[in-house]
């Protein structure tokens, strides 16, 4: 199997990005960059431990759940989840953090990197109360680079085309998959207790 080992290699393969490419990065949130924001109800955060192990992990909410607080500064509130805290252990150990702001029915996404560190401040948690219930932390990301990405992944992928959505039935349950993956749960157990925190454990 061949493989591109050094940057050199991979720069002749694909030959360097244009002046506009390069040029589009921005170490701050514009008007723009803050307008995606406040219109998209979902993000993906990207971190890393110290040792690089890393992860990806899904927050959602109302749009505009995330907020900006300043041209550099974003607040991600972090509601009820399984309590791993692997997005929130990593930017412990290591505060790289990379955010993918989607927009339901918006081929281009809004990519961000920058610093995060965990904040507990009332007069910051209590603005991003949804159901009177404020979250425990929430996730402070200092801006360093934003920009804008095209669209061509999610018009490969047809992500928004509603005739390429799959049918639910098509797959197991989530409670049957972990069952099936964990020797002694009860498929049937396992999804009750999953909807019920679908109705009373969002926030």
């Amino acid at each position: 199997m061949s493989r591109i080992e050094t940057p050199e290699a991979l720069r002749a393969a694909y030959g360097e990005p244009s002046d506009l490419v390069r040029r589009k990065a921005l170490d701050r949130l514009d008007r723009h960059c803050r307008a995606l924001i406040q219109a998209s109800p979902f993000v993906v955060i990207g971190t890393a431990d110290a040792q690089g192990r890393q992860d990806v992990s899904p927050r959602g909410d109302p749009p505009g759940f995330v907020a900006v607080l300043d041209e550099r500064r974003l607040l991600i509130p972090d509601r009820p989840g399984n309590k791993r805290l692997d997005s929130l252990a990593n930017v412990l150990e290591n505060p790289r953090v990379g955010l993918l702001f989607m927009i339901p029915g918006m081929n281009e996404t809004l990519r961000v990197n920058g610093r995060g560190s965990i904040v507990t401040d009332p007069e910051l948690l209590e603005p991003l109360a949804v159901q009177g219930k404020a979250p425990p932390s929430a996730l402070l990301v200092e801006v360093e680079e934003a920009f804008l990405h095209c669209a061509k992944a999610f018009l490969r992928s047809k992500l928004w085309d509603p005739e390429a959505q799959v049918d639910r039935k098509d797959f197991p349950t989530l409670g049957r998959m972990i069952a099936d993956q964990i020797a002694g749960v009860d498929a049937e157990a396992a999804d009750e207790r999953i909807e019920e925190a679908y109705r009373e454990k969002l926030y």
